[in-house]
């Protein structure tokens, strides 16, 4: 897969392409029903598939009091998009002169023009152009004078809900894992590096990961069952997970820690992601840092129960949390 920053980058000679264009958050189920259209369309009529999302959040520009928090960084939305079957995503640098362009303006320029778009795949609700006045119905309209057909992807619906970047951030907040699965179709997992702590954990109760996350939106304050991955590696090691304030111990900043079940190694991972299974219980405070570390252990054994219901479910079907 090819991961174009930006139109200059682009070959000048581009090869007549199925486009797609959205900002992907998430790269949820919706998200994917339209990039498996794209792939599937250009795979029937031997076009190049494109994948076109903006960087940062065009609200950043237009309303940056209404900008939503991120699923997913920047990287890991490129990753996501190129499982799906796409040849080439393209970061478009979202600016106020590309946010000053008319719908005509950016369908000439952007997708007849750079992208030499022959069919664009978008969802219902698509909006586009100066003030978002574009719509499908006008797409539909430019892209006859310009030479490029639009689909509109069927939406992907849970429970007669339409699936949306917004409800995965507020089930992803409310710690509601299993939930938060239906609508991505995979597990919410934080990306990030590890950090040196102030070795608390160490001295007074179990020594943990400290991650700073890429993604802005974190799981609502509690204790979590974890997968920790490496970047490079199929290795996993099962982990609970901390997210909040340490309340035990006064904390005044959000934190993220990971506690494995299992020997690291001789060496902390510089980078690491963390799969998001389930929600064991809610923050809180101890009144002392012995109590914490005897509830730690408790967590500890609801994890390994619930490993080894996973382990034996796997082995005979596909497991959902």
């Amino acid at each position: 897969m090819n991961c174009w920053q930006g139109l200059e980058d682009i070959p000048i000679k581009f090869e007549p392409s199925v486009v797609t264009i959205g900002n992907f958050d998430g790269v949820h189920a919706g998200h994917q029903q339209i990039l498996q259209s794209v792939a599937d369309q250009g795979q029937r009529y031997g076009l190049n598939t494109v994948a076109l999302t903006f960087d940062p959040h065009p609200l950043q520009i237009v309303a940056p009091e209404k900008v939503p928090e991120t699923l997913t960084s920047i990287e890991q939305r490129v990753e996501l998009i190129g499982q799906h079957g796409v040849d080439n995503v393209v970061i478009l640098p979202f600016t106020r002169q590309l946010a000053n362009l008319s719908p005509e303006q950016f369908s000439e320029q952007v997708l007849a023009g750079r992208l030499n778009a022959h069919l664009v795949i978008v969802g219902s609700n698509f909006r586009f152009g100066y003030n978002h006045a574009g719509d499908v119905e006008q797409l539909v309209a430019v892209g006859s004078q310009l030479g490029f057909e639009v689909e509109v992807a069927r939406t992907v619906f849970i429970k007669g809900k339409a699936i949306s970047s917004t409800w995965v951030r507020s089930l992803v907040r409310q710690g509601q894992m299993r939930e938060a699965r239906y609508l991505l179709g995979r597990e919410f997992s934080l990306r990030g590096t590890i950090v040196k702590g102030e070795g608390i954990g160490s001295r007074l109760t179990v020594p943990t990961l400290n991650l700073v996350p890429q993604s802005q939106v974190l799981p609502g304050d509690g204790v979590y069952i974890t997968l920790m991955t490496e970047p490079g590696s199929s290795f996993c090691r099962e982990s609970i997970t901390n997210v909040g304030f340490r309340p035990t111990f006064n904390g005044q900043h959000r934190t993220v820690e990971t506690f494995l079940l299992g020997e690291l190694g001789e060496k902390n991972p510089g980078s690491i992601e963390l799969k998001l299974l389930h929600r064991i219980r809610s923050e809180k405070k101890f009144q002392s840092a012995q109590l914490l570390k005897e509830q730690i252990q408790k967590d500890v054994q609801v994890a390994k129960r619930y490993f080894t219901r996973l382990h034996a479910v796997s082995r005979t079907s596909a497991f959902i949390p």
